[in-house]
């Protein structure tokens, strides 16, 4: 006897059901990033879901992410900005079509004024013990769609962005986030060069401070309670002058130190720099106290961005 499928009122052959199902197939037109946390599947899913987490993660290396609007919830649009390391600015909206907390998201994507999404993206999130696998499977109108977005690093850019997440979850987990900016960037050489890139005046004087800012002044002495001085110069000729000293040095592995911002009480600000080995590249964090002088604190991301960016630049021409 072979076995069938009833639906509806009537009862199909399996064969045809088969056919049926490979016709409407989305192998050929989808996307999948996939990768295992260490963080409990509640916080991955907090990280996901709030605008003061999410915005400090989301998007591919050297991208800013700045959030408008976040309506969470079916049929709910967020609505945020990307910022290109090259100045371009990129508008995003997305809606949720399906939220099971702290399972499943699926949500349409889309850019600009237009309402037409460029595709779909089912999120899940599966806990393993204390762990957490996030499975990104985005689904685009067409084949040809697929192929051009992957053109533009569609698939890096997808990778980095989890990546960016992984360095950003350990600050959830021991409660730091709200009080700390983190910055994450994955660069395309090997530990030891791009450790030598933070410790060594020459080539901290290439890449350290904002896009289009220069460091005439960058004094030095990378041992644990070392001393530095560092002078920047923006294009217009001003000069904003910060020193501290090195808290930890672990070779290879992790910077510590303090600066005390235009040598103003109250902004001790310490900044900690780690470096992951990824397959032969580097995964470099940042994590940097909030400063508590407001001017000092506006912009801090975004320089970091800058300088991380002309950080990739340097590697690049070592």
């Amino acid at each position: 006897m072979v076995a069938t499928t009833r639906t509806g009122r009537d009862t199909q052959n399996p064969v045809a059901v088969a056919a049926a199902a490979a016709s409407t197939s989305t192998s050929d037109r989808e996307l999948v990033v996939e990768r295992v946390f260490d963080a409990p599947r509640e916080l991955v899913w907090t990280a996901w879901t709030e605008p003061k987490h999410v915005d400090k993660w989301w998007g591919p290396n050297g991208f800013r992410n700045e959030t408008s609007a976040m309506d969470f919830r079916v049929g709910g649009v967020w609505r945020y900005m990307m910022h290109g390391p090259d100045g371009k600015d990129w508008p995003n909206w997305i809606r949720y079509e399906e939220i099971s907390k702290p399972e499943r998201l699926v949500y349409s994507h889309g850019g600009g004024d237009s309402d037409v999404p460029h595709f779909h993206v089912t999120v899940t999130f599966t806990a393993e013990g204390q762990r957490t696998r996030v499975a990104m499977r985005s689904v685009f109108p067409s084949a040809e769609a697929l192929a051009e977005v992957k053109k533009f690093g569609a698939v890096e850019g997808g990778q980095q962005t989890l990546a960016r997440l992984a360095g950003f979850l350990p600050y959830l987990v021991d409660g730091s986030a709200d009080r700390s900016m983190v910055v994450t960037r994955v660069f395309d050489a090997p530990v030891k060069l791009v450790f030598e890139a933070w410790s060594s005046p020459k080539m901290l004087a290439r890449w350290w401070g904002p896009k289009h800012f220069t460091l005439p002044i960058c004094e030095v002495d990378f041992r644990v309670g070392g001393a530095y001085r560092m002078v920047m110069q923006d294009p217009g000729g001003g000069q904003y002058p910060f020193h501290g000293k090195y808290l930890e040095i672990v070779p290879n592995q992790r910077i510590v130190f303090n600066a005390l911002i235009a040598d103003m009480p109250g902004n001790d600000v310490v900044t900690t720099v780690t470096f992951d080995d990824e397959n032969g590249k580097t995964r470099v964090t940042v994590r940097q106290d909030i400063p508590a002088m407001a001017q000092a604190a506006r912009g801090q991301r975004e320089g970091w961005s800058g300088s991380l960016e002309k950080l990739a630049a340097a590697l690049a021409a070592a």
